[in-house]
């Protein structure tokens, strides 16, 4: 596994060629996005904004997921980081953006959604892609994978547009 620090560098690398930013908008890691992202010195010309919104409340306050989206489907679901993740760019002003919702433990899994469910999303403007991811072992574990995915599917979409400017 690629160290965080590295693929925070890697990632600000690719968005410093596009002259881009990239916003956060965290649920379950707790501002450890974010957190990954600022190890890097010079983050602040291509970190623009992160927003930590665990309560469904401050999802719907900050980022604008409709509300009635947590009794209908929960919040980690598609339905909910998606909307994460566009009001997270659509606030910040950033290009991209990720989102993170899910079930760190160890408590709070179901049989539906077990301890270790993220779903994750990445925005590029108003284009947004969304996985579920299953992480094995304990609470900061569950974590830190979720970090690098966050941060490895970032880089997959940066390099993505890079290879589209040829």
């Amino acid at each position: 596994m690629v160290p965080i620090t590295q693929l925070s560098q890697s990632l600000g690398d690719g968005l410093k060629r596009l002259n881009a930013q990239v916003s956060t908008a965290e649920s379950c890691t707790g501002g450890g996005i974010g957190e990954a992202i600022t190890r890097v010195s010079g983050s602040s010309a291509w970190f623009e904004a992160g927003y930590i919104t665990y309560s469904n409340t401050q999802k719907t306050a900050q980022l604008g997921v409709p509300a009635e989206l947590f009794s209908s489907v929960g919040a980690v679901s598609r339905e909910v980081v998606e909307a994460m993740a566009l009001g997270a760019a659509a606030r910040s002003g950033a290009r991209f953006s990720v989102a993170v919702s899910g079930i760190a433990g160890p408590d709070g899994g179901t049989p539906g959604k077990p301890v270790g469910t993220v779903w994750l999303a990445w925005a590029d403007g108003d284009q947004v892609i969304s996985e579920c991811r299953q992480f094995d072992g304990d609470r900061q574990e569950v974590r830190r994978q979720t970090v690098n995915a966050a941060l490895e599917g970032l880089i997959r979409i940066v390099a993505t547009e890079m290879s589209l400017r040829g």
